[in-house]
């Protein structure tokens, strides 16, 4: 085998001056060899014809990528396999990939330009997450072009729901201050729910919501992303290297307030490349069709229940209502910075949204409505009714707390001295008692006993429903009732004087 080191000698031993015979004999090679590398001092290493696994498959790769040029190697490799293929996967993704190119067809596409207040076109885009607390939201982005001018509004939300869809399109048509002809989009399921082709069945919601607006909705082909290529390149492209890049936030208003400022500052003063004009000067307002005088409602819209904490459930947070509320069903509408709960079409209570994860959101107003609800429950409906009865009843009552009387059977005794002798004998033998500093059930009774005779009392019917038996009316005090008419019969005299 010829080497590198023997091509150097004979070189070497022709620079000496050594004829072809010479160097033939002195390396022990052919006299024609050494003519061979004397011309050519390449080494040539041999090669050999190999038979591959993949030989007998080719013809069949060649018909599967002239059927779908796209399709993926291992989906080939999958139905080689069926066919009685054994070779490796490495040898038949290089093959795939060295031949692909000639199957793929290049085609032309036309530009066109759209007459002003024509078209629109909208598109999402994804912008990983936020974090809030412990939690994270996912972040998107609605970019919204009008076309003839590359006029671009952009909104940045935690959703894609069909109320996120709408409200950001509501907001583009007022920031563009008009609506056009007609939108472009892809096959969102936001805008459509199915399709054959040409044969398409749009989202009821979304048209719905579009038909205020006299907007004709246009869904792009799948997989042809050059039908709304102005929103695609000029709007979420642009976004993601322009306005993304070495940013920080905060929340999603710190986002929504710095891709502002870039979209009015940068994105629709700069001169376009396609163009040669800033966005802002060629944009014509006046093309735009104008808005209705009634817009949509396009709030987020749910059901919830006020539970036994004061508070629904939306979100993953908790929010307070109104005490008196528990147990009722509300409306909750939401957008993406406050919170409205509705009863009965009455607003009860406004939050600011919470996009943190597992918080409670409450206004004070709540918290001291839920303390004082609870501190009347706390108190029993017989000890209710004696207070009820006056001043001179309630401190009577809060002094007898500081003795060793049990409130329980006292209330008790009370309720039944009321019955035998009356409200007011009680009061004036509570006052009396009082005076001497003398608290207890029993000290009422003497006085009422030697000076008053009781009454005669018949028990109160008995009902079968016992929780019925239990109800406790408060007994409207007399002397309120003679301060009103003395008030009234001073006014009537003094209109008389006059």
């Amino acid at each position: 085998m010829i080497t590198t080191g023997i091509i150097f000698e004979i070189h070497h031993l022709n620079n000496l001056g050594l004829s072809i015979r010479k160097i033939a004999k002195s390396l022990h090679i052919g006299r024609k060899t050494v003519e061979k590398y004397l011309k050519n001092p390449v080494v040539e290493k041999p090669s050999f014809d190999r038979p591959s696994k993949l030989d007998a498959f080719k013809d069949q790769i060649d018909l599967f990528l002239e059927t779908e040029p796209d399709i993926s190697a291992q989906v080939i490799r999958q139905r080689l396999i069926e066919i009685g293929y054994t070779g490796g996967r490495s040898i038949l993704c290089d093959y795939v990939k060295s031949i692909r190119q000639q199957y793929k067809h290049r085609r032309a596409f036309i530009r066109f330009e759209s007459l002003a207040g024509e078209q629109f076109q909208v598109d999402w885009g994804h912008f990983g997450s936020l974090s809030y607390g412990k939690g994270k939201r996912k972040l998107y982005c609605m970019g919204v072009i009008e076309c003839h001018s590359r006029m671009l509004y952009l909104e940045f939300t935690h959703s894609q729901c069909q109320e996120a869809l709408h409200q950001c399109l509501l907001n583009a048509f007022l920031f563009f201050g008009g609506t056009p002809k007609e939108l472009v989009h892809d096959n969102m399921l936001t805008a459509v729910t199915e399709r054959d082709g040409p044969m398409i069945r749009f989202n009821d919601a979304f048209l719905n919501f579009l038909r205020p607006f006299q907007i004709v909705p246009k869904a792009c082909n799948p997989r042809q992303p050059q039908e709304k290529g102005k929103v695609e390149k000029g709007a979420m492209h642009y976004i993601r290297n322009n306005f993304w890049p070495l940013r920080t936030f905060r929340d999603l208003g710190d986002v929504q307030a710095q891709a502002i400022r870039w979209r009015d500052e940068i994105a629709n003063v700069r001169v376009h490349r396609t163009t040669g004009e800033r966005p802002a000067d060629r944009f014509k307002p006046e093309a735009l069709r104008p808005l209705p005088d009634t817009l949509p409602d396009c709030r987020q819209i749910e059901i919830v229940r006020v539970y036994k904490d004061f508070a629904v459930h939306f979100d993953a947070n908790m929010y307070s209502a109104p005490v008196w509320l528990i147990g009722k069903q509300l409306t909750l509408r939401a957008d993406h910075h406050s919170v409205w709960l509705f009863f009965k079409e009455k607003q009860v209570a406004i939050h600011s949204r919470c996009w943190d994860k597992l918080q409670r959101i409450e206004l004070p107003a709540h918290r001291s409505e839920a303390d004082k609800h609870r501190q009347k429950h706390r108190i029993s409906e017989e000890l209710a009714i004696l207070m009820s009865m006056g001043e001179e009843m309630k401190t009577y009552l809060e002094n007898l707390a500081s003795t060793h009387h049990n409130i329980r059977k006292t209330t008790v005794k009370l309720l039944s001295l009321k019955r035998q002798y009356g409200t007011q004998a009680l009061i004036q033998a509570v006052c009396h008692a009082a005076s001497h500093k003398a608290y207890g059930p029993e000290y009422i009774e003497n006085i009422l006993h030697q000076q008053q005779k009781p009454t005669a009392c018949h028990p109160p019917v008995k009902l079968q429903n016992e929780a019925l038996n239990r109800i406790r009316i408060e007994e409207p005090l007399l002397a309120e009732y003679d301060a009103f008419i003395v008030k009234r019969r001073h006014q009537h005299d003094r209109s008389d004087q006059k």
